[in-house]
């Protein structure tokens, strides 16, 4: 269960400077510090998860409420099987629980619910109870909300290319038709803007293996706060930081 937000904060993002016609359409969240956190609070590491599923619901609502269009969050990379047994195995069924637990949460608000990553390998019932959240949400429009469960950007570009070859020895394509748009189409975000705004919690810098192709110029942001503390002040404060960014995409920007 989160607390309830202060006054004081309430307060604060009445001050925070977000332009509303300059929101980021894509946005990419690594929610890190999970465990960190339960283990500072002295709880286990299974309720950092947990408290972590509560945010993520809020923040939903509060980019909805900003106007971001897509968000997508890395939620458990193919690295993450190396855990303990018992923690994969309680955050698959912290995943299955989210399917069937945010079904109204996710309908209520609108939200689109998208899979990425190699789900052929995760417990069937999650499966299932993944593909049918997504199917009973697929017309929802207010946020599309990507969930990259046992992703890897690396294995993404790997099957992309393999999807190439085949295409080519098929007679489907030759060597000429291959170029960035076409790689991008094959990638499990294909047909979605590259995000515009990464957000990193827990106060590391590194992408570790997330949207490697996607992210070729996307804006950085970063936090000390681990994602149990995260709170919709911190998103709009990341939106405002992103806002003063100059993005030059390679070119002149205006402060060049």
């Amino acid at each position: 269960m989160l607390p309830e937000i202060s006054m004081t904060e309430l307060q604060m993002l009445d001050h925070i400077k977000m332009d509303k016609k300059a929101v980021p359409a894509h946005i990419a969240i690594i929610m890190d510090g999970n465990r960190r956190w339960a283990r500072e609070k002295g709880k286990p590491f299974f309720a950092g998860h947990a408290v972590g599923a509560d945010v993520l619901r809020e923040i939903c609502k509060a980019c909805i409420k900003a106007g971001v269009k897509i968000l997508t969050i890395y939620a458990f990379s193919v690295e993450n099987w190396h855990r303990s047994d018992i923690e994969v195995k309680l955050l698959l069924r912290l995943f299955k629980r989210f399917a069937v637990k945010e079904r109204e949460s996710l309908l209520e608000n609108n939200v689109k619910l998208n899979i990425i990553g190699n789900l052929m390998t995760l417990p069937s019932a999650l499966q299932k109870e993944l593909s049918r959240t997504a199917s009973m949400t697929g017309e929802n429009k207010s946020l599309f909300l990507n969930l990259a469960i046992n992703y890897s950007s690396r294995n993404e570009i790997v099957e992309a290319v393999k999807e190439i070859v085949r295409k080519v020895e098929e007679k489907n394509i030759t060597s000429e038709d291959i170029n960035c748009d076409l790689i991008s189409r094959l990638l499990y975000t294909g047909g979605m803007p590259d995000p515009d705004l990464l957000i990193r919690t827990s106060g590391e810098m590194r992408l570790s293996n997330f949207l490697l192709w996607q992210m070729a110029y996307t804006e950085f942001w970063f936090t000390d706060k681990y994602w149990p503390d995260f709170r919709p002040i911190d998103l709009y404060t990341a939106i405002s930081a992103y806002q003063d960014r100059d993005r030059r995409f390679g070119g002149s920007g205006a402060n060049a």
